[in-house]
């Protein structure tokens, strides 16, 4: 009797994460030794989804690790459960002015709640219900409110110096097309042909630029982009004719003012007529909207967020957690919301997070939470919304490049920073059995570990 308690106490710590396990299964080891990262650098912990058994691999799993874009684990599911799934964001837009022949003699207000998802094609549904309502000049101003969210200015290339990549946007209480332009060129004859969405107002891109000849190579590199002044963007060297077709989405160089230019541009594309400006501002007191736009359902936007590690769409969810709670969104607000929520579902100590989306050195979780969180997962009714936006092993998303055993056998989120690589999620094993399976690995050569996390994966998948 006496033993069975030291052993049930024993499986208790070990589950917990308090006891280091001395082994990793043997190929994860021999994939550590190829990648020559040491085994203190890597968190591993592999349990039963539905909590009944004892771990099956547990490697330093107390330890507090930076975990990436794994962190929008947290912030999906949190918000799942605090907004629900058919949650969705509403845009009213205002108009303060009577419609006399076609033009409005006022000024036109478009109010941001924080969606995550009003592309281009959505601004142009907006714009177009604007035009069915008879107006087609605007004799004021179209003023956008922007002050739904209370998040200071960042620079966006503080983080990797990298200003330019989607990725570092920062998040807007209006934000429109992730406040990035989408360059698509096409090789013809003599030249390849250059198009630009959205046409923002004002700015000034090439119709084509030069083609040369030779291999495809680094396309990007080859056509000498100049962004330097955000109103003129030139291309100083040629488009590779060997590449066909290709896209080049980019960040605007100038993210302050991208919503006006997108606007104007749109407004104009659309045969409107302006006398104002468009320009920032706030709702009048007491003016109520003409109509609303709404964002699809949060069930959806989970899934953009996590197929495809959009780090904006979920720091616009994080700050919505405390625009709906307290009226206006602050990464503070939801911080607080966050942890309150912690507590209350999953118990114990909350992870640190700074924004949400594990774009962040500071971010700090342990593999133990994030097993707990995703047998919470597992035993909650919203079970099938998180789940179904996890990326595929070798099927779609951030893992549709993923090869071994584990192909179409795993339901996993990755996160990769210059120094981390991790991927939690659900792993089938080869008897049906159902496992909950977390890697993080912090260290300088971070990216050479993929093979060690493909590798965890397949032992999970293959079973014993």
């Amino acid at each position: 009797m006496a033993l069975q308690r030291c052993l049930a106490a024993l499986l208790g710590l070990l589950a917990a994460g308090t006891i280091r396990a001395q082994g990793l299964p043997a190929e994860v080891e021999a994939a550590l030794v190829r990648a020559k990262v040491p085994r203190e650098a890597l968190s591993v912990l592999v349990v039963d989804a539905d909590g009944k058994a004892s771990p099956r691999a547990s490697h330093r799993a107390s330890a507090a690790m930076n975990p990436a874009s794994v962190a929008k684990l947290v912030t999906t599911f949190a918000a799942l459960e605090l907004l629900g799934p058919a949650f969705v964001w509403s845009t009213p837009v205002y108009i303060d002015g009577a419609v006399q022949d076609g033009a409005l003699q006022g000024n036109l207000y478009v109010k941001g709640q924080g969606d995550p998802k009003l592309v281009v094609e959505r601004l142009w549904l907006l714009l177009g219900r604007v035009q069915a309502m008879g107006i087609r000049s605007v004799a004021g101003d179209i003023v956008l409110d922007h002050s739904a969210f209370e998040a200071a200015p960042r620079d966006p290339g503080a983080f990797d110096s990298e200003p330019l990549r989607p990725y570092n946007t920062a998040p807007d209480g209006l934000l429109l097309n992730f406040k990035s332009l989408l360059f698509t060129f096409t090789p013809m004859r003599d030249r390849a042909s250059l198009s630009v969405l959205p046409a923002l107002a004002g700015v000034q891109v090439p119709a084509a630029v030069p083609v040369a000849t030779g291999e495809c190579g680094d396309w990007r590199t080859a056509l000498k982009a100049d962004f330097t002044d955000p109103s003129r963007i030139r291309f100083m060297g040629a488009y590779p004719a060997a590449c066909g077709e290709q896209v080049w989405p980019l960040a605007y160089a100038d993210p302050q003012s991208y919503a006006t230019r997108a606007v104007a541009g749109l407004w104009h594309d659309m045969g409107g007529t302006l006398s104002g400006q468009v320009r920032d501002g706030r709702v009048p007191a007491g003016l109520a909207p003409a109509f609303t736009v709404s964002s699809p359902a949060l069930a959806e936007v989970v899934r953009d967020i996590n197929k495809f590690s959009n780090n904006v769409m979920a720091q616009q969810l994080f700050l919505t957690l405390s625009l709906q709670k307290a009226g206006t969104g602050t990464f503070e607000g939801s911080r607080e919301l966050l942890r309150a929520w912690w507590r209350g579902r999953i118990g114990g100590e909350p992870p640190v997070l700074e924004n949400g989306s594990g774009l962040s050195r500071g971010d700090r979780v342990t593999a133990w939470q994030l097993a707990q969180l995703l047998r919470a997962v597992w035993a909650s009714p919203l079970m099938p919304e998180l789940v179904s936006s996890l990326p595929i092993a070798g099927t779609d998303g951030t893992l549709r490049r993923a090869s071994g055993r584990s192909i179409g056998q795993a339901h996993l989120k990755t996160g990769s920073l210059r120094d981390v690589a991790a991927a939690a999620g659900f792993v089938d094993g080869a008897s049906g059995k159902r496992y909950v399976m977390v890697a993080i690995v912090n260290h300088p050569d971070a990216r050479a570990t993929r093979p060690v996390i493909d590798a965890l994966i397949d032992w999970t998948a293959r079973e014993p």
